[in-house]
């Protein structure tokens, strides 16, 4: 098997907590160690996108109102941005490999417990699990593969990793509408029973076991104040597309987010070990893949998936099952691009691919303002591709660059704060998007969403990724070199 064992540099031991014993480790690429990785990722995404499918006849299930299902979605969310924080600190104080495979294990129990959920009380609590697992596995897993994969190797690894992100948000609703329609809504939480347990077992047998660290005191405080300061931006943002009394509760808690994250932040840079570091986003690699402009651009990618649905089955009038069928060629260009992907970056380097590639994902969205109702098919078809084809590019290169330049000894901190900023960042793309489809619906005074709504979003959206392009203008050119093996100078 290719997976590295950490072994020491020196002949002497070293003691657990020294931060040699974590860093200076034999590193060999392993495929199989990045797949599940990435099967952990794919059980999290695709069960996030599958259960819009499914409310109304879990609804039904339950004798609830559908509306009253978004607790659920609401549940899960929150659960995890109260833990995420925690993610690095456990991982220090248990050990990586076997706080992974106790949230696999978890969210595995609890998508179980979801499909046998009675009502909505019990589909609650099940789907709080979900999210207390869902906010672990994510960093760790990524933490886990930086520490056995050399930096020269990390493309092949994210080119296996990535591809969660991109194939759950497409394949999902369809998937679920499948599913809900031939055997029934539970099976969508049941797919994750064989998928976990395989995942877990994996990590048993093929994930090495680390060395162990000493963590450091749990800070509290710092804890309570980024917990309150996600949960309470992260509610606002969902509820901010709601009109009358729920968009002044929307604006009262993103306030109260505001508020205790400028405080969690004046905390977390006073404090001698804070439960969330900021100082990895003075590396520049961290910087500008996960603050700005990355954020920009996971913010648009996760309202893509949310907005695609309604332009075609809103704005041209599509069954479900059409509208489905026709974002599959998105998803297909998604995946086509990803062969080449490792080579693009070896020849133009990161800086170049992310700025230019990002005129090109605009270039994309703006050509959906100009279709119109029974365009040609090949027409369609070109500009789904070519949309596909731009976010891939532009993911997969935020991805790998991430930690070009983070030192293993700080790849549990980068992972938390690139994972709490990836959630921060979708929720706000897909609450902003709703909130314009909101405020132009009153503006051109129809009783639905219709296609000027969406046209018009669709032109914010590629003015906002334009915006953020320019962010990667500054970007030194060699950052990266070591990831992609490419020239050095442009």
């Amino acid at each position: 098997m290719s997976y590295a064992e950490p072994l020491p540099r020196t002949a002497s031991s070293l003691p657990s907590s020294s931060p040699s014993s974590t860093s200076d480790v034999v590193q060999r690429y392993s495929p199989l160690l990045a797949l599940i990785m990435a099967m952990a990722t794919f059980m999290q995404n695709l069960d996030g996108a599958i259960i819009n499918t499914s409310l109304p006849q879990m609804a039904r299930s339950f004798g609830v109102k559908t509306l009253d299902l978004s607790l659920g979605v609401t549940a899960y969310m929150l659960a995890s941005a109260a833990v995420a924080p925690l993610a690095a600190w456990l991982a220090t104080k248990i050990g990586e490999k076997r706080i992974m495979w106790m949230a696999m294990l978890l969210f595995t129990l609890s998508s179980f417990l979801c499909g046998i959920a009675q009502g909505l009380t019990e589909f609650v609590c099940a789907r709080i699990g979900q999210g207390l697992a869902g906010a672990v596995m994510m960093p760790i897993g990524t933490a886990i593969m930086l520490r056995y994969t050399p930096k020269q190797d990390l493309m092949r690894a994210q080119s296996v990793t990535v591809w969660p992100a991109l194939t759950a948000p497409i394949i999902g609703p369809v998937l679920g509408g499948y599913i809900t329609q031939t055997i029934g809504w539970r099976w969508n939480f049941w797919l994750n029973l064989p998928v976990g347990l395989l995942a877990v077992i994996a990590v048993l047998r093929v994930v090495p076991s680390a060395p162990r660290e000493e963590a450091p005191p749990l800070d509290i405080r710092g804890l309570v104040l980024c917990a309150s300061s996600l949960t309470s931006l992260l509610a606002g943002l969902q509820r901010s597309a709601e009109t009358g009394s729920a968009r002044l509760m929307a604006l009262a808690l993103i306030l109260v987010g505001g508020v205790t994250g400028v405080l969690a932040i004046r905390h977390l840079r006073r404090h001698p070990t804070p439960i969330l570091s900021l100082d990895v986003l003075k590396h520049d690699s961290l910087r500008y893949a996960s603050f700005y402009p990355g954020l920009i651009f996971r913010g648009v990618f996760s309202s893509a998936p949310f907005l695609l649905p309604l332009f075609f089955q809103l704005g041209f009038g599509f069954s479900p099952a059409r509208a489905g069928t026709w974002l599959l060629a998105y998803f297909c260009a998604n995946l086509g691009i990803k062969p080449f992907t490792s080579a693009i970056l070896r020849w133009g380097g990161f800086r170049n691919i992310l700025f230019f590639n990002g005129f090109l994902v605009s270039l994309s969205l703006a050509l959906f303002v100009f279709l119109t109702p029974q365009p040609p098919d090949i027409l369609l078809m070109l500009a789904l591709a070519f949309a596909g084809m731009t976010r891939s590019m532009q993911l997969t290169s935020l991805s790998t660059v991430a930690f070009a330049d983070i030192s293993t000894a700080e790849r549990s901190k980068a992972t938390s704060m690139m994972s709490i900023l990836g959630q921060t960042g979708s929720t706000a793309g897909v609450a902003f998007t709703a909130f314009c489809l909101t405020l132009l619906e009153s503006f051109y005074g129809h009783p639905t969403v219709g296609l000027p709504e969406i046209h018009i979003a669709f032109l914010i959206t590629a003015v906002i990724v334009l915006i953020g392009t320019l962010g990667f203008a500054p970007m030194p050119k060699e950052l990266g070199h070591e990831v992609t093996g490419g020239r050095r100078s442009r």
